[in-house]
């Protein structure tokens, strides 16, 4: 199915103000998982912008069969930071753990080249990090090889349990970091790798209107990749992060959309995972 850019892509405020007329947007609320899933479930555990906040971090992260991160596990994709991200999920106890990157990880995103551009240098967020970080951030070479204990995606599949899972760290430009690309066209280029037939879906960015919502009042998700969603990969989940006031659960009666954003705008870890259970293609079962 061939999908239009938007002629609001660059105004997702106003193309969601448009497009809502058609959507339904119905909130569920987070709440914990209490029951044992069922052997032809998988128990799925999501987290996203934990941003080297995991030693901060009060909560139990829950038991399940699978764990996604979706994005900005690091401040800015420093080898000690993400070693250490490593190390942390290393000991979590779900059999399988896939991790997509965020706008964060500089060192993740081998385009990316600019950390001293005035323009880029102006719009750091103040989380700690010294210029010279950015710099070594950008100069590590195979960064993915210290993520040892995950599965990492960059426009990739995992299929664990047969489920089909695609990770994606590609957002809109938001202020000059990693993964970043112009709205309308070249979004949508990134959105037309993923295919057909997935089961969840993972990306950095939202799609508009779906815990896209920033605390100015305009929205940040991306609208082609709602059309792209909604249309034509009709995942039975969507996971993403980026927008920290976005977290939670909503759905538009088909797709249950879920930002796992571990920090609040704050960047103080507070929100706990979301646990949800997906069943299992026919004839397929988890070992616990």
């Amino acid at each position: 199915m061939s999908i239009d850019v938007h002629p609001l892509s660059s105004n997702p405020t106003g193309a969601w103000k448009e497009l809502s007329l058609a959507q339904k947007v119905i909130k569920i609320n987070v709440s914990p998982v209490t029951h044992s899933p069922s052997p032809n479930k998988a128990r799925i555990v999501c987290m996203s912008d934990t941003h080297s906040l995991t030693p901060h971090i009060r909560f139990k992260v829950p038991d399940g069969d699978i764990f996604i991160h979706a994005g900005d596990f690091t401040r800015c994709g420093l080898e000690d930071e993400v070693v250490e991200f490593n190390n942390w999920i290393g000991k979590l106890p779900h059999k399988h753990k896939i991790v997509i990157a965020g706008n964060h990880e500089l060192s993740f995103d081998r385009s990316f080249t600019h950390p001293l551009s005035p323009n880029f240098v102006k719009n750091i967020p103040t989380l700690g990090n010294p210029q010279s970080d950015l710099v070594d951030a950008v100069s590590k070479v195979n960064i993915r090889d210290r993520l040892t204990n995950c599965i990492y995606l960059q426009d990739e599949m995992a299929e664990p349990y047969g489920l089909r899972i695609y990770g994606t760290p590609w957002q809109p430009e938001f202020q000059g970091w990693a993964f970043n690309v112009r709205r309308g066209a070249d979004c949508l280029r990134k959105w037309d790798k993923i295919p057909d037939n997935v089961d969840i879906l993972i990306s950095h960015t939202p799609p508009v209107g779906h815990g896209d919502l920033c605390c100015s009042g305009v929205r940040a998700g991306c609208v082609e990749l709602l059309s792209v969603v909604q249309k034509r990969i009709k995942p039975k989940y969507h996971v993403f992060g980026h927008i920290h006031e976005g977290y939670g659960i909503t759905t538009d009666g088909s797709i249950i959309y879920i930002n796992a954003s571990t920090c609040n705008i704050n960047y103080k870890p507070v929100n706990p995972p979301i646990v949800f259970d997906v069943t299992l293609p026919e004839g397929r079962t988890v070992d616990r």
